[in-house]
């Protein structure tokens, strides 16, 4: 028998056929699960990949309600669709906005924040074409985390599946010197971490963390497009992946 267990697992692996079948069966696109809406658990799984957008189309076509067609433009990189709400209203290209995801916080960030969270090239160009500012700070909450530009979101994402809109982002003029006090990771995960005074070098690096699960060779080209990008020569590259702990 199909359970919520076999949607969440469709979820996590980024299977439209699997949510469609899960969903086909009797397993409700709006009841909660765990208290959260299953379109909230799809959005804040850990997974980056292109198939994304078509398992969000799927919840949406059941009835899920994502509540926000700002986010779900930026989410499903619909670019039609953002292109028509910035003509009726420019001030969308800055407007605040909250999701719960697995790696760097999304509170209270731009859509291009979303974006580069996502890896939405199209929206991501869009916005910066419209200007957007592609080194707005996500505000900065009452306990002192926040501050991060949209590159931060693109610099150790899963499978490096963010590196194209890091490009966009650093060619558009993002700042490499941003200096953040405090930024959460993986909010209310098992994994949540806190990284202190961190730049998008180095923030590229805590991808090297054990918690964070990143391609140490991912990680140290990511760090040598930024460096090349900021002082016009690479990095020496040594030891990597790193002999010590290979086996």
């Amino acid at each position: 028998m199909i359970t919520e267990a076999d949607l969440l697992g469709a979820f996590e692996v980024h299977s439209p056929d699997g949510i469609k079948s899960a969903l086909d069966t009797g397993i409700s696109p709006l009841k909660l699960i765990k208290g959260k809406r299953p379109i909230d658990c799809l959005i804040e799984g850990y997974l980056r990949s292109s198939r994304f957008a078509d398992c969000l189309r799927v919840m949406l076509a059941a009835g899920a309600d994502l509540g926000d067609s700002l986010a779900q433009a930026v989410l499903l990189d619909d670019a039609e669709a953002l292109k028509t709400q910035i003509a009726n209203d420019p001030a969308v290209r800055s407007r605040r906005l909250t999701l719960l995801t697995a790696f760097t916080s999304c509170r209270n960030v731009t859509p291009l924040h979303i974006c580069a969270e996502f890896n939405s090239i199209e929206c991501g160009k869009l916005l910066i074409e419209a200007g957007a500012d592609v080194n707005a700070p996500s505000l900065v909450d009452s306990f002192g985390f926040g501050g991060q530009t949209p590159l931060f979101h693109t610099v150790n994402s899963n499978f490096n599946y963010c590196r194209p809109m890091m490009e966009v982002l650093v060619s558009a003029g993002a700042s490499l010197n941003v200096r953040v006090p405090m930024l959460l990771w993986g909010e209310m995960m098992p994994w949540e971490t806190i990284v202190f005074d961190t730049t998008p070098v180095s923030y590229t690096q805590c991808g090297l963390f054990r918690q964070f699960h990143r391609d140490e060779r991912d990680i140290y080209d990511n760090i040598a497009f930024l460096v090349s990008a900021r002082t016009g020569s690479a990095p020496p590259r040594r030891n990597v992946p790193n002999q010590y702990l290979a086996g």
